[in-house]
């Protein structure tokens, strides 16, 4: 979220789109009553189901499932066809008036570069022009052919109300009724804000659905302002946190990334992300990157990370490519995965294809099942209920059943959409030999550290156990690891 929940209160105009906020979120979608009720504000709902959200809307509009993006490149058209933007928002503080390069162009929907054997891009087109100070070319009154102004009208004057209508469902009328209400927010005295969840997150472009939404809050100035922003409904508090806090795999805390395989150079992994200001005066949050980095690096280093070991750069991971969800499962079905631990998550239940997850997880050596309950991805094997085709003889997988904590069985903190970090107390101790998350993994662990010790294989650890200036990597087993 770009806004706190509290702040839709401010809100003028309401727009929720692929998600529904009224059942699904009732404690946040209080602050759309109140904007509603104290400050005259109008909820538009544009979904395929006439929901609890649309019940209680000033205004609906119907969609066809999937054709989200047709729907907002018909407002961004519509925004720029009758010049509802505002202008100067848009100068100061978006890219309208820069200028690209002369060698970039589109057509009929591909961008210069595409190769059609590889169905890939070459992108170094893809820039601004560039004046010799360093600085982007700009032209402030947005007139310039190759402006990014004239380019966006240029790409998105197909998106026309017909078409909106014919590919998404949506009556001509309704749609441009929902356009006018969303282009009355361009005035600096009015603020509207989006409001989206996994009907717009769990499609295959859904990176680009947000981020059309976002450049239709950008066209109208709302962003970065009381009662604006571009605000996912979070599916519980942690999914927040697993970006917040660098959880996810390809994520450093702070919102830094992993470096990649091919970013065996510190200068070289600091410098790809260290975006310099692209015009004067000009404030670059990521031109910062190197110090956030090396914050980083001394908080989990202390002395040890220090500038003659590129502060401790060569002590992360790199990453060859990022393993999703779906990645997993196919290499599981080509025989390339063999092992899985499954926390917290139901994928025979919410993963699409459960014939092809059956396949794959039958697949498997091992599988390690950490959840309170029975699921069916831990009765994967058996000749039972949905799966009674399962022919249970023909599956290798050894299946491990461990029991962990709910959420008042445990204590640690949350973070929610507010960005705040809140501690909680555990309310009750768990059934049995349940235990929490966190011990089972540590468990885990230590037990196959353990295992290398025995074995005699040769692990990296930290030779000193004070950090210091030469402190260092060595392959050195110590003869006992500490434990609990």
């Amino acid at each position: 979220m770009t806004n706190h929940w509290v702040d839709i209160k401010n809100a003028d105009v309401i727009l929720i789109m692929g998600g529904n906020a009224a059942e699904a979120h009732p404690c946040g979608f209080k602050w759309v009553t109140e904007a509603k009720a104290n400050n005259k504000a109008r909820l538009i709902v544009v979904d395929p189901r006439f929901t609890r959200s649309a019940s209680v809307a000033d205004y609906y509009a119907p969609i066809r499932t999937g054709t989200d993006i047709i729907f907002l490149g018909g407002v961004i058209r519509y925004l720029l066809k009758n010049d509802k933007i505002q202008h100067e928002y848009v100068r100061n503080y978006t890219d309208l008036s820069f200028i690209v390069r002369e060698d970039f162009d589109f057509e009929d929907g591909l961008y210069t570069g595409y190769n059609e054997e590889t169905r890939t891009y070459d992108q170094s087109s893809w820039e601004y022009e560039l004046g010799e100070d360093g600085y982007v070319k700009t032209d402030r009154s947005l007139q310039h052919p190759r402006s990014v102004y004239q380019l966006l009208k240029h790409h998105y004057e197909r998106y026309t109300p017909e078409m909106v209508e014919n590919v998404c469902g949506t009556p001509r009328d309704k749609f441009l009724k929902v356009c006018e209400m969303l282009a009355s927010t361009a005035s600096k005295d009015r603020a509207g804000t989006i409001l989206y969840a996994l009907g717009w997150t769990q499609h295959s472009i859904g990176s680009q659905i947000i981020r059309t939404g976002a450049m239709v809050q950008l066209l109208l100035g709302n962003i970065g302002i009381p009662g604006g922003g571009m605000n996912a409904l979070r599916g519980h508090s942690n999914i927040q946190g697993l970006t917040d806090l660098g959880l996810m795999s390809n994520l450093l805390p702070g919102y830094l990334t992993l470096p990649k395989d091919s970013e065996q150079s510190y200068d070289g992994y600091i410098n790809n992300r260290t975006q310099l200001p692209m015009r004067e005066n000009q404030l670059s949050y990521w031109s910062n990157y190197n110090k956030f980095h090396v914050s980083l690096m001394k908080a989990w280093w202390g002395d040890a990370a220090q500038e003659h070991n590129n502060w401790a750069y060569d002590y992360l991971p790199k990453m060859d490519k990022s393993y999703d969800m779906l990645q997993a499962y196919e290499l599981m079905h080509q025989g390339k995965m063999t092992g899985y631990i499954c926390q917290g998550f139901n994928p025979l239940a919410a993963a699409p294809y459960k014939a092809k997850l059956l396949e794959s997880f039958s697949k498997l050596k091992f599988m390690i099942i950490m959840d309170p309950l029975v699921t069916e991805t831990s009765e994967f094997w058996r000749n039972a209920g949905e799966h009674n085709d399962v022919d249970s003889s023909q599956i290798q997988t050894e299946v491990f059943r461990l029991p962990t904590t709910c959420f008042a069985e445990e204590e640690g903190t949350l973070v929610s959409s507010g960005r705040w970090l809140q501690w909680h107390w555990k309310g009750a101790e768990p059934p049995g030999e349940a235990k929490s998350d966190i011990e089972i993994m540590a468990r885990i662990y230590q037990r196959i550290r353990e295992l290398y010790v025995e074995e005699g294989v040769p692990i990296p650890v930290l030779s000193s156990i004070s950090p210091g200036p030469t402190a260092h990597l060595t392959t050195q087993a110590p003869k006992s690891w500490p434990r609990k």
